[in-house]
């Protein structure tokens, strides 16, 4: 262990083991990147035994498998109309009855009283809280006292993140919190464009071994992410800008048709009622 004492004198740091011997500081730290390299590397290396074409299962990444990049646009966009030009192509074939099909399981979940917990990273992560921010206050109107919808975005607690990111690995930042609290008939409910993000695909399986009903947002062809979900929606583009823009306007869209379902199924309780008194 060396101990780090700054010389005033000189103007710059230098590390002084305990037997007293100067060491340069830039060949200790070099060293210390050294070591936590190999020692990453052995983590890495270590064996697991792995679902077909996802992780292993005690939830530990295998990064062989996970390790996808996404692949770039195969159409490069050079202006602002040819940007929007692919994006009314790509709306063209939007797959509506996978909205309608997904938003009937959010209502489904909304009337059982389950729980809905939604994840993403980067840009999916904001739209995460932005779709449980949707769905838990835009669907608690007037006229619906009867129930409020459940459901939490694991992007929001910052603290919780970097606990699991620092102390196990980014990998299961999702996964460990569906652990603390999915049961059978919730909905798990994953949003990435590419389709592979790591942490994604260990977040659905770990809700699929809780009995949890599994939903997946993505893009380009579905990635690895697809076969882990009970029903997905996939935006047709290879642009993860478009696909982006896309997430969000089928959020809206499910966000829409669960709130009209809670609104007209309230009507119908209050009518009921009135006619009853």
């Amino acid at each position: 262990m060396l101990d780090r004492k700054f010389s005033k004198e000189h103007g710059n740091a230098i590390c002084s083991s305990v037997n007293n011997e100067v060491v340069n500081p830039r060949m200790a730290r070099s060293a210390s990147l050294a070591e936590l390299n190999l020692d990453t590397a052995r983590i890495l290396e270590q064996p697991s035994v792995t679902m077909p074409g996802t992780v292993d299962k005690e939830m530990k990444p295998n990064p062989a498998i996970m390790s996808i990049q996404t692949p770039a646009a195969s159409t490069p966009i050079t202006s602002s109309a040819s940007y929007f030009q692919n994006h009314t192509r790509v709306l063209a074939a939007i797959p509506h009855s996978k909205v309608e099909q997904v938003a009937e399981k959010l209502y489904l979940a909304y009337e059982n009283g389950r729980d809905v917990y939604v994840f993403g990273n980067g840009g999916s992560a904001s739209l995460a809280s932005h779709l449980a921010c949707d769905l838990g206050k835009g669907t608690s109107m007037d006229g619906n006292t009867r129930k409020r919808f459940r459901v939490m975005s694991l992007t929001d607690n910052l603290p919780l993140l970097t606990a699991w990111a620092n102390d196990s690995s980014y990998d299961l930042v999702f996964a460990e919190q569906i652990r603390n609290f999915a049961q059978r008939g919730d909905i798990a409910f994953a949003i990435s464009g590419s389709g592979n993000s790591p942490n994604v695909l260990l977040g659905l399986q770990a809700a699929r071994e809780a009995g949890a009903f599994t939903i997946g947002l993505g893009g380009f062809q579905g990635g690895k992410m697809k076969p882990l979900c009970d029903l997905s929606v996939v935006i047709p583009s290879d642009n993860m800008q478009i696909i982006e823009d896309l997430h969000v306007s089928v959020s809206h869209a499910l966000f829409t048709l669960v709130r009209n379902r809670i609104q007209l199924r309230a009507a119908s309780v209050r009518t009921a009622a009135a006619g009853a008194g």
